[in-house]
């Protein structure tokens, strides 16, 4: 049973970007295992050379956010940059990949996750991304946005 549900959730996350975290600052002190915290990652576009994202999100502390057995608040932030020259497939220039989960991150055990959708705004040239956080149940409406306005690079 629990091999099958690792499995399944390795499925599940198999097709998103990874994130590199770039910092941390401690927002409230627990006398028993780590301290709640502010992480800031940054992933890139996987089908898109040239967009970052930056993304901050909560985690939560205690012994049992040591132990990963901790869920995590939905508050998270988001702001993603050109990085360098931006090419479209014309799957994106079309609009089909609208609403494709570029990223995810797990913030419970099991049943939550952090995720970040891309959309293409063909009549402004930008790609506007999204996070929110959703439960098997019930999702939350915190969210953010970034856009990234297509520029040339040179």
């Amino acid at each position: 049973m629990i091999l099958g549900l690792v499995v399944v959730a390795g499925g599940i996350f198999a097709g998103s970007a990874m994130a590199e975290e770039i910092g941390e600052v401690r927002t409230k002190f627990k006398v028993l295992g780590a301290n709640d915290k502010i992480v800031v990652e940054a992933f890139d576009d996987p089908d898109i050379a040239g967009a970052t994202c930056y993304l901050s999100r909560a985690k939560t502390g205690g012994i049992s956010g040591s132990m990963g057995l901790a869920e995590d608040t939905s508050d998270a932030s988001l702001a993603c940059r050109q990085t360098g020259k931006i090419e479209l497939s014309e799957r994106i220039k079309s609009g089909k990949d609208d609403g494709k989960q570029v990223f995810q991150k797990s913030t419970s055990l099991l049943f939550k996750t952090l995720q970040v959708v891309r959309f293409y705004d063909k009549k402004r040239n930008c790609l506007v991304y999204l996070t929110y956080s959703n439960r098997v149940i019930e999702g939350s409406p915190k969210n953010s946005i970034s856009a990234i306005p297509i520029l040339p690079w040179d």
